[in-house]
């Protein structure tokens, strides 16, 4: 790791580099991982490697975003093939040592198949079959006889010694019936038959033969740009972090172009905000670079407080170095030499590490005095959040920084002209600025190969509720709602029918099954009367009442508003009264007017985002899902007649 300012030639030569060396394992140990156990699995296994007195590096990294699965072990062999394993505990962590690293065996239950599915077996002998039944509500789970007939098959093949068959955790494959996927060339079959078993061990295990009736050919249907080295790297590590091309979209701004040509490039990306409100990122650089002032700051929001929400947090804790890049890269746009992190200390992994990344950029001379040997300087320092939902606005947030009490202030001026301190202020969230560092890497136009319409590159998402596989997911703007929860993350879990997914937290709106077709952009999800928000899709099922969920969010925002202006304050009171009233089936017909009114004004004259956007799931459930609310209201009336 540089411990000495590099220079631009010094930084350049550790592109050359290969990435991390294998093999090794890598375990990681995120928040959601640490949660789940993962450090006991970390230690064990170290110990067990020790014991066995293995030559294997154990390592750490951030989250791979398959929450559904943690704690996850990630191993390498001496060739570079990849074998990621889930749900493990300290026993599991010793066999990996023991059986998978000593003899090549996996682990029963353990494997998640790679949805980088191969489309041959490219002439070379298969190791192992992966098998599971990924059909979802069924009594009985056909995945243990399907192993055994697969075996017997390989057995009177003589293929048994050769090929060993282990059940999967996850095939990434959902409703496809029996799926297989073939080690190490990843050829995966799906909708397998116990007719097509011989076959498919004559032909295919034996002659090499791909099945085209039964390949899955379609691969991964996320695209990595903003969690590209999420899970790949060790978030401590500054040199694993550059061997993957870090830094490099910052030498060429400050080298290569001026401030006006990188937001320029910003503006062929077609990059937006991705906070929620959807703003053109190099508007926003615009803005604050055009007013003349003797000192400018640049503020990277990571105060993610959307219950459910874990994006921000997974991308600072897991590639810290992406996103400090891509604050060097605004405040240069801008003309800043200051710039501050806000991060809500519930999060102390995502700050700790921040905090490293600052001081080895700062060792590295990436921060500081003539960064690379430009006339360009800057300097980060952290703040921590005050755990208010409220200082995610952005006046808030300046106010929080400032020692002041956390309340928005009225809007114009915007930050962009008065901001911290009065001096123009370039506010950015997380997953923005961890996408400025790729598109300044690749170029905006690589960038608008993702998306649709106005909607460009990518989106992350944190997926939770009654989702079968809830996990955090990166997919290109315009993918349909339904893709994402069925495709991706297996529908609803045990097989459930969804009734409804809600996007973007407290702020956001609820779109029923019937809409789930909707491509996910700004303007069509606006349209559904919810919004993008920072990125959170909570998948509910029949059993959940609509009724309810607009309680539970409309009483969050109720707890969390600052109580600076009365539409908030009063009206969002007075609305939870009512919502409590009509679930407790004491309701009346008119109070659903009532509602509506109340809704109008706090969304027309609320100080903040908070208070105008708190309506959104009320107002949505009611238009999609009014029959539940007049049900309660009905139900009282009939009560009353009796």
């Amino acid at each position: 790791m540089p411990t000495t300012p590099m220079t631009a030639n010094e930084l350049a030569a550790h592109w050359d580099e290969p990435p991390d060396p294998y093999p090794d394992i890598r375990v990681c140990l995120d928040t959601g991982g640490v949660a789940a156990g993962a450090r006991d699995v970390y230690q064990a296994l170290r110990e067990a490697r020790d014991e066995l007195n293995l030559d294997i590096d154990i390592k750490r990294t951030g989250s791979l975003g398959l929450s559904y699965a943690d704690p996850i072990v990630v191993s390498r062999d001496a060739t570079g093939q990849t074998t990621v394993f889930g749900a493990m505990d300290a026993d599991a962590a010793r066999l990996v040592i023991e059986d998978h690293v000593r003899n090549g065996s996996l682990l029963e239950d353990r494997v998640i198949a790679s949805r980088e599915r191969g489309a041959d077996f490219g002439g070379q002998p298969q190791s192992a079959i992966l098998v599971k039944d990924t059909s979802a509500g069924k009594d009985e789970d056909r995945t243990l006889h399907f192993q055994e007939l697969v075996q017997q098959e390989l057995t009177f093949h003589e293929l048994n010694e050769q090929i060993k068959v282990y059940r999967a955790l996850d095939m990434g494959l959902y409703e496809k019936g029996l799926c297989l996927q073939f080690l190490p060339s990843r050829v995966t079959y799906a909708g397998v038959s116990e007719e097509d078993i011989p076959r498919i061990i004559e032909e295919s295990a034996r002659s090499g033969q791909v099945l085209n009736d039964l390949i899955v050919t379609e691969g991964d249907l996320q695209e990595r740009i903003v969690l590209r080295n999420c899970g790949q790297i060790d978030p401590e590590d500054l040199d694993s972090y550059l061997r993957r091309g870090g830094y490099r979209g910052l030498r060429r701004a400050l080298l290569e172009m001026s401030p006006e040509d990188v937001i320029q490039e910003l503006k062929t990306s077609g990059l937006r905000g991705r906070g929620g409100a959807g703003f053109p990122t190099w508007q926003k650089w615009q803005l604050t670079r055009e007013p003349q002032a003797d000192r400018k700051f640049v503020i990277c929001n990571g105060d993610e407080g959307d219950p459910g929400a874990f994006m921000d947090r997974s991308i600072l804790e897991s590639d810290p170095h992406a996103v400090l890049e891509g604050l060097i890269i605004s405040a240069y746009a801008i003309g800043a030499e200051t710039g501050f992190f806000y991060i809500r200390a519930e999060y102390p992994l995502a700050v700790e590490r921040i905090q490293r990344a600052i001081d080895q950029a700062h060792a590295a001379g990436l921060l500081g005095k003539n960064i690379l040997g430009s006339n360009f300087s800057f300097d980060a320092k952290v703040r921590l959040g005050a755990g208010a939902f409220v200082c995610g606005e952005e006046t808030a947030l300046i106010a929080s920084i400032e020692g002041r009490r956390g309340s928005p202030e009225p809007r114009p001026p915007y930050p962009s002209i008065k901001g911290l301190w009065g001096k123009p202020t370039s506010i950015n969230n997380v997953e923005t600025l961890a996408a400025v560092t790729a598109i300044m890497d690749r170029g905006g136009a690589w960038y608008t190969e993702f998306g649709s319409g106005k909607s460009r590159g990518t989106k992350v998402f944190a997926v939770t509720g009654k989702a079968r596989n809830p996990q955090l997911v990166e997919v290109p703007m315009g993918m349909p709602i339904r893709t994402v929860i069925e495709d991706i993350c297996g529908g609803a879990d045990s097989g459930a029918r969804i009734k409804a997914v809600q996007t973007g937290g407290p702020s956001g709106g609820v779109i029923p099954r019937e809409k789930m077709n909707t491509p996910i952009t700004y303007e069509s999800l606006q349209e559904l009367g919810s919004i993008m928000g920072s990125g959170g899709l909570l998948v509910m099922d029949e059993s959940d009442s609509m009724v309810n969920v607009a309680k539970f969010y409309l009483g969050f925002c109720v707890d969390e508003s600052c109580g600076k202006c009365a539409p908030c304050r009063i009206g969002g009171f007075q609305l939870l009264k009512l919502l409590e009233k009509i679930d407790d089936g004491k309701g009346k017909s008119e109070d659903l007017d009532t509602i509506r009114d109340i809704c109008h004004c706090m969304r027309t004259a609320s100080l903040c985002g908070l208070g105008q956007t708190a309506p959104n799931p009320v107002l949505s459930t009611l238009n999609y899902f009014e029959d539940e609310y007049l049900a309660c209201v009905t139900a009282d009336a009939e009560g009353k007649q009796s």
